[in-house]
């Protein structure tokens, strides 16, 4: 099963997503993070995989200054982008981020953290790959740890189903995303005995965000 990489759509990708959803995704990212890091203890550890470009670091931030966050990215283009964006918007914060190239995979054993943040990530993969891919998080966390999700909900209309479905059409060709249709996400993190703690959707359920503990 192929590794999403999104190399070749880094440079407009952030573009692309807003012509298509305006704000959308921002605003549930910027909620799954208020929502998220308000309950969470003072100078979290915090996962943030697959964060692309970085737009919503400043929002962590402005959460939790005082926050310690491992930057997870397989794109290498995505990566140099979010490094860019410390550069310029987050100098003060800049020793407490650790950018790294790569998926899951390169996390140290005994890595822990208490957040957890995927925004428009576990909807790339099958429900088998999804459920491997959380189970290896899962264990870098703890009893307390707060899963921030942002993403996609199964579609119940049909210009839905065909956005969703042209979507995965044109990252399976453009950035080798293996899934072909919306996993279980609740379904996949609730058999990890994980519970929602908070939700909320934008665009008659097209898009959710939701605390998962």
């Amino acid at each position: 099963m192929p590794t999403p990489n999104f190399d070749r759509v880094a440079r407009f990708y952030d573009p692309l997503a807003g012509l298509v959803f305006g704000p959308l995704l921002l605003r549930a990212q910027r909620a799954a993070l208020q929502a998220g890091l308000a309950q969470a203890q003072p100078a979290p550890r915090v996962l943030f995989i697959g964060g692309g470009t970085g737009r919503v670091l400043p929002d962590l931030f402005a959460h939790q200054p005082a926050a310690q966050v491992v930057y997870l990215e397989a794109s290498a283009r995505m990566l140099a982008q979010a490094a860019s964006l410390i550069q310029e918007q987050l100098p003060a914060v800049a020793d407490q981020i650790s950018l790294r190239h790569g998926t899951e995979t390169v996390l140290q054993p005994a890595e822990q953290f208490d957040v957890v943040v995927a925004f428009f990530l576990f909807d790339l993969f099958p429900d088998v790959e999804l459920a491997a891919l959380v189970q290896r998080l899962h264990q870098h966390t703890h009893t307390s740890t707060r899963w921030l999700v942002a993403d996609f909900a199964p579609p119940h209309r049909g210009w839905q189903r065909g956005l969703q479905w042209l979507m995965y059409r044109f990252f399976g060709l453009t950035s080798a995303v293996p899934g072909r249709q919306l996993p279980d996400i609740a379904g996949v993190l609730g058999r990890l005995g994980l519970q929602r703690h908070w939700q909320q959707q934008w665009a008659d359920g097209l898009v959710e965000a939701a605390v998962w503990k």
